[in-house]
């Protein structure tokens, strides 16, 4: 029991981890950079010590150092060398790339607009060249006005203004003549009432095309006389008559009234 108690702490012992745990590859730079001034002081009290081999030793303790550190750092829980680098974490700084492009953005003001001079001397000179190697095959010649037509397109842009109103016109005068019409087929297609019948009746007297029966009222069939004869029958049924209208009988000429 005792053999496997002690086995097993020594395992834990083997596994326990004693590297110190960091978040950031640049702050331990940072502090190695920082003691290494300090490392570097310390043969400075070694005057018997050639120069040569204090630059030795003093090289092969800062390496040893900064080995050392790494190899007992870890990380976010890596060994150094499995680390990412502090360059690839940091964010670009949006100052620094916008100096580096305004230093870049006025070197090329300056090279480019030389560099390009010669090119477009060169270019015009050639433009020269081929227009003086042109030559007019064609002569150009002068359009001629014709009178006639000058005087015809003169007159039509005068009668126009005109023209447009009468049509205007006439498409107003259209409209109110096909309104009218409307209104006339909306009056002969319209039926006579019965008042209408009646009265048309008496002023014209009996006609053939009157004496058929009135058409029928709400449905029931009924025949009406005129007002005239209406009056008629029912003086005859009183047995009273009107009194017929006095003749006009006319004078004699010369014979005293």
């Amino acid at each position: 029991m005792e053999s496997e108690k002690s086995k097993t702490s020594l395992s834990a012992e083997t596994n326990e981890e004693y590297r110190v745990q960091v978040t950031s590859k640049k702050e331990v730079i940072e502090q190695i950079n920082k003691y290494k001034e300090v490392l570097k002081t310390a043969l400075d009290g070694q005057p018997n010590m050639a120069e040569e081999t204090k630059q030795v030793l003093l090289q092969e303790l800062l390496a040893n150092f900064e080995a050392a550190v790494q190899d007992n750092v870890l990380v976010d829980g890596k060994p150094w060398e499995e680390a990412s680098d502090p360059e690839e974490n940091e964010p670009p700084d949006l100052d620094v790339l916008l100096d580096d492009t305004i230093v870049e953005t006025t070197r090329r003001r300056c090279a480019y607009p030389r560099k390009i001079l010669p090119h477009v001397v060169h270019s015009l000179k050639a433009e020269r060249k081929l227009m003086g190697l042109y030559e007019h095959t064609v002569e150009t010649q002068e359009v001629v006005k014709d009178p006639v037509q000058e005087t015809i397109m003169s007159d039509l842009s005068a009668v126009a203004p005109g023209m447009v109103k009468q049509a205007i016109q006439v498409i107003k005068s259209i409209n109110t003549l096909q309104k009218q019409a409307e209104g006339l087929c909306e009056v002969l297609s319209m039926k006579p009432s019965l008042t209408t019948l009646e009265i048309h009746r008496d002023v014209f007297d009996c006609s053939s095309q009157f004496d058929a029966p009135l058409p029928s009222v709400g449905g029931a069939t009924r025949s009406r006389q005129p007002i005239k004869r209406a009056t008629e029958e029912a003086a005859a049924a009183h047995c009273y008559v009107p009194p017929n209208k006095k003749r006009h009988h006319p004078v004699a000429e010369g014979k005293p009234q």
